[in-house]
């Protein structure tokens, strides 16, 4: 348990800090959500449902990946960094740095292994013809070499929420430009693979950028590595990489899991129309990550200074706010839901996705209201109890999905979303509520 001699309070620009780091975020993902419903318009038009379908179980099958294999590293530099940086030592630092994009670089070994395999094997399954196995392979390594969650750290906890906005505002640019360069001059899934590659390299290409503007990318290379003075000076290291690496791996499972699911069960054309309402139902699950990474800075300081008693009746207040906001949104998302899903989709077979839309836009809802109880267990030193919530709604998902899948199609996989959310909420809110209160006697 987390003791405390003294009462002490969040610092005051703790909330002005959450609020202007959110305003960064919301900016960039208020941006991206808006272009990728004009670029996923733009590619279920030229290429058809069915082809959609195909394209969207390539790309989710890369992303998953992607997830699988790579580590949380932003959450580990700004969760050690904070403290690096309030006490001035530049040497842990640049260790930690170098430490987290190595591990970066590995995963990406990793994967590009993996991903030859994947698609050796299962390359019907994801309906690949031979014709599409070079530019799938070249997608998914680029998707893999790019990766960038320690450049994402590294920004984060120096407060240079502005720069990581204008880099993630990238990806959405590139690829509206390569949609339709696509669909003018190449109507093809070949030529929007490479449009997708083409937007990650440029992401990171742009972040790698920054880090070199600011000094950055030399105290990295300018670190010495010491295992044991990395374990030292980060408390719980290996510990707390892995936890938030299986947070995010069972994050999987409301995202490129299902798709894959329905891919495999129903075929390309639903996995398209399944892919176009997760898009529009993950805005709410993208804002509730947006929340959580413009607060975990200040959360991290927060559960250092604050007695968990009173952390708790901040959380509470939290919960009903954001719970009003998802209400609200739920109940904008019911009312347009389907004439927006047909306009993306530019059919009208996307309607039949509207029921999956709203299971997907619940589940969201669930999210964005405990959207702050895991940030507060992983600062608290609390990730195994994290990942173990998050393991059981998953556990409850897959279940529920592979019970239903069979007898009502691709509604199934949107229902298992659900029960993960619902489940894993109650257990993240049980854990949290249990934690303030010992606090509370200690």
């Amino acid at each position: 348990m987390i003791r405390f001699s003294t009462v002490a309070r969040v610092r005051p620009g703790g909330v002005r800090a959450v609020l202007r780091n959110l305003g960064w975020l919301l900016a960039s993902r208020g941006l991206l959500a808006v272009l990728s419903l004009l670029y996923l318009g733009i590619a279920t038009r030229t290429l058809g449902i069915h082809d959609f379908g195909r394209f969207a179980l390539i790309t989710g099958a890369a992303q998953g990946l992607a997830t699988l294999v790579g580590f949380q590293t932003w959450q580990v530099v700004v969760r050690y960094g904070v403290d690096h940086r309030a006490h001035e030592d530049e040497g842990a630092l640049a260790r930690l740095y170098r430490v987290c994009m190595l591990l970066d670089a590995a995963s990406a070994l990793v994967g590009i292994a993996i991903a030859a395999l994947v698609l050796a094997a299962w390359r019907d399954r994801l309906g690949i013809p031979p014709a599409l196995m070079r530019d799938t392979l070249i997608f998914t390594v680029a998707q893999l070499v790019t990766v960038r969650s320690a450049a994402i750290g590294i920004l984060r906890v120096s407060d240079r929420f502005g720069e990581a906005a204008a880099a993630d505002s990238v990806t959405p640019l590139v690829r509206l430009v390569g949609a339709v360069g696509a669909a003018v001059f190449g109507p093809s899934l070949h030529a929007f693979l490479w449009a997708w590659a083409a937007a990650e390299i440029a992401t990171a290409a742009t972040y790698w950028w920054l880090l070199v503007r600011s000094g950055d990318a030399a105290r990295i290379w300018s670190a010495a590595l010491s295992w044991n003075a990395l374990l030292t000076e980060n408390p719980h290291f290996p510990r707390f990489l892995l936890s938030t690496n299986l947070v995010s791996s069972l994050g999987l499972a409301t995202k490129q899991v299902p798709l894959l699911l329905v891919g495999g069960f129903t075929g390309p054309a639903a996995a398209g129309a399944f892919r176009i309402a997760l898009q529009l139902a993950q805005a709410l699950a993208k804002l509730a990550q947006l929340i959580a990474r413009a607060a975990f800075p200040e959360v991290v300081r927060a559960v250092r200074q604050t007695p968990p008693a009173e952390l708790g009746s901040a959380l509470g207040r939290m919960f009903r706010a954001s719970g009003g906001v998802g209400l609200a949104i739920l109940a904008v998302v019911a009312l347009v839901g389907q004439p927006v899903l047909v306009l993306v989709g530019g059919d009208r077979a996307y309607a039949a996705a509207y029921p999956l839309l709203l299971w997907l836009a619940t589940a969201g809802c669930i999210d964005l209201a405990v959207v702050a109880f895991e940030p507060v267990l992983l600062a608290a030193n609390r990730s195994a109890t994290a990942v173990a919530s998050r393991g059981v709604g998953i556990a409850a998902q897959i279940g529920t999905t592979l019970v239903l899948l069979p007898r009502i199609g691709a509604v199934a996989a949107s229902i298992g979303v659900f029960v993960s959310s619902l489940v894993g909420a109650v257990l993240l809110g049980m854990t949290v509520v249990r934690y303030a209160r010992s606090g509370a006697r200690g």
